[in-house]
């Protein structure tokens, strides 16, 4: 993985001095989210959005906050590249389910706080299974079924369907969202 981060450091170099240039300081985002057991991770990504608020000093809409630069960068996956430090360190894996906000923990059915057995990656079953553009419960279920069928292969499988989805821009943001709407709980598919 290292030999990756090296490789990556010239186009995190471009990326960030383009963030910095249009949307200003900071240039990542960082938030705390839940990993393996519920533990907290910490990611970090390149910032996509401003920080714009209305007239109460509530944040505008994610549609209304995400830059021209920062649809560029969900597209290509591109405002992924600093999460290779978490994978570096060991915080995060390489495949596993997406880490997702901490709030979202109590709002799983225990079917889908299955998905917690397993170390969170940067790309996983879910991914390569529409992204954004699909539904929260099959998403979930998507990563359950990661949890029970982990294989070198599956990862290997996960590896390759995401370059494709990453070269093809498929799945980037839910029909009718910015990005993707917040997860407000339910129940998994039957």
């Amino acid at each position: 993985m290292t030999p990756l981060l090296t490789l990556a450091a010239p186009v995190m170099a471009v990326v960030a001095v383009a963030v910095a240039k249009v949307m200003g300081r900071p240039v990542l985002f960082r938030q705390v989210r839940s990993g393996r057991d519920g533990r907290r991770v910490r990611i970090v990504k390149f910032r996509t959005m401003t920080d714009a608020v209305d007239t109460e000093g509530a944040l505008l809409p994610d549609a209304e906050r995400l830059v021209p630069l920062g649809r560029f960068l969900r597209a290509s996956s591109l405002d992924e590249l600093p999460q290779l430090w978490s994978i570096v360190s060991g915080e995060t894996s390489l495949i596993g389910p997406r880490p997702l906000p901490t709030a979202y923990d109590e709002r799983y059915s225990p079917e889908q706080a299955r998905r917690l057995a397993v170390r969170p990656g940067l790309t996983g079953w879910a991914q390569v299974h529409g992204r954004n553009a699909i539904s929260w419960p099959e998403r979930l279920a998507y990563d359950v079924w990661y949890v029970d069928h982990a294989t070198w292969r599956v990862d290997l499988s996960i590896l390759v369907r995401t370059l494709a989805m990453v070269v093809s821009r498929q799945g980037v943001q839910a029909e009718g969202h910015a990005t993707m709407p917040e997860f407000t709980g339910g129940p998994p598919p039957p």
